[in-house]
């Protein structure tokens, strides 16, 4: 697990530099097993049109560690400028890079392997600080998230590939026994620092801390579960309109949706495909792998709504007894096994009620981990925004066209995870390890 935090500035510079390496080292192991687990065809194969070939991603967290580390911090000279181009994710769509002239398995693992042992060379002799870039290795980290996003993209393209599973992990753990895992908790109206300023790896969307009041609103203590996403397609949820808004019952009927991404019936079960394998569709897990849409028409068919993003990161991070937002829904700790199930040390979402060390002071559970929740919120900047240090990691795409998720998945890594880290995506989106839970607006009688 990443163990790096606001602790990071008070690091000499060689324990910095050391923290630094094993980061860079534990997520490149991770871009291995997931690219030699599979043959050459494999890796070169476009195995949907929403997703890159493995290859490519392999070859692109090589181009952009190249662009930053090599090149820009330490000054070098570039090792293969005629590639910016092809691994430019700006330059062509995912659809089109299967046509493109790309590097093949051999050539991409010997040009990141090159790269990285360059890298090693800055971190040895580049100051980490004095400049915003480097300062508590500020670029390194950068790279270190960079690379751990397209580890779970490349997982996600794993659960798109057909054939026989590669992969493999053990099971969740479950619940404790008796535990309670319905009903909703009350946050009480007021206001709570949103955001971040000190997270010395934090991105520039998370930034600045900046002070936001919340109404009184109730949510749910765990993710929905397959069970209860069961009776809303059993009740004709799909079928219709009245839950849905006017551009979800489009997209429905345009892709003809009758169930999450993955889910088949057989009989009177229903079955999923997940990394290989087909399955009945387990009771207790969060709900995973639904759009947006989807996610807004449930919340309405349960007299709810989703929450916003205001109100997801206060159940989260804001402790009523000192008044202070955390860095996790536990505390300022970095995440431990036991308080989320983060890092694909599973393949799956835990039950709802698992991991009771997790939950935030208000007594929600599983905010961080299994699931990323869609929230009602339009990815926006916070007052105060400033890009850094390229508008193309956020800048560019907020407005109404992408929604925001939060929480991580069991595929994303504490690297990329905190609680004030923020994803987004088109409300289409049901490749990616995406759920929710739901909001309300308490009735006066609830609050008396």
């Amino acid at each position: 697990m990443s163990t790096l935090g606001p602790e990071i500035v008070d690091l000499s510079a060689e324990e910095l530099r050391e923290r630094v390496a094993v980061e860079l080292d534990r997520t490149r192991r991770r871009s291995a097993a997931l690219t030699d687990v599979v043959d050459d065809e494999e890796l070169v194969k476009q195995h949907s049109p929403l997703m890159s070939p493995l290859v490519w991603d392999l070859a692109h967290v090589g181009s952009q560690e190249e662009q930053w580390l090599v090149r820009d911090v330490g000054g070098r000279r570039a090792l293969r400028p005629d590639i910016d181009d092809l691994y430019d994710a700006f330059q062509h769509a995912r659809a089109e890079r299967p046509e493109l002239p790309l590097l093949g398995p051999d050539e991409s693992r010997q040009y990141v392997a090159t790269v990285r042992d360059k890298v090693h060379d800055v971190l040895e002799r580049v100051p980490l600080r004095g400049r915003r870039l480097v300062d508590n290795a500020f670029a390194f980290g950068m790279i270190v998230q960079h690379e751990q996003q397209h580890d779970e993209t490349m997982l996600a393209t794993h659960q798109l590939r057909r054939g026989d599973p590669v992969l493999h992990a053990p099971d969740p753990p479950a619940p404790p026994e008796g535990t309670e895992t319905s009903g909703e908790v009350l946050i009480p109206a007021g206001s709570f620092t949103m955001g971040t300023s000190e997270e010395p790896w934090a991105l520039d969307n998370e930034r600045p801390a900046h002070r936001v009041h919340v109404d009184d609103f109730l949510i749910d203590a765990h993710p929905v579960t397959n069970a209860d996403f069961f009776r809303f397609v059993d009740s004709g949820g799909y079928q219709q309109p009245r839950w849905w808004s006017e551009e979800g019952w489009r997209y429905l009927r345009h892709a003809g949706l009758e169930a999450p991404l993955f889910w088949r019936r057989s009989g009177d079960v229903w079955m999923r495909r997940r990394f290989g394998r087909v399955e009945p569709v387990p009771a207790r897990e969060p709900v995973m792998h639904v759009s947006f849409h989807e996610a807004l028409a449930y919340a309405n068919w349960a007299g709810k709504r989703l929450p916003t993003e205001a109100e997801w990161e206060k159940a989260a991070r804001f402790d009523p007894r000192s008044g202070r937002s955390r860095r996790y829904p536990w505390g300022d700790a970095a995440p431990e096994p036991h308080h989320a199930n983060l890092g694909q040390r599973h393949l799956r979402p835990a039950p709802v009620g698992a991991f009771p060390e997790g939950r935030s002071p208000a007594g929600v559970g599983q905010l961080i981990g299994d699931v990323w929740e869609w929230t009602a919120t339009d990815f926006a900047p916070y007052p105060g925004f400033e890009a850094f240090p390229y508008r193309e990691y956020s800048e560019v795409f907020f407005g109404p066209s992408y929604k925001v998720l939060r929480g991580g998945s069991f595929g994303t890594d504490p690297a990329a995870c905190r609680a004030t880290f923020r994803n987004w995506d088109f409300p289409v989106r049901r490749q990616i390890f995406a759920g929710f839970r739901c909001a309300r607006t308490p009735s006066r009688a609830e609050l008396d």
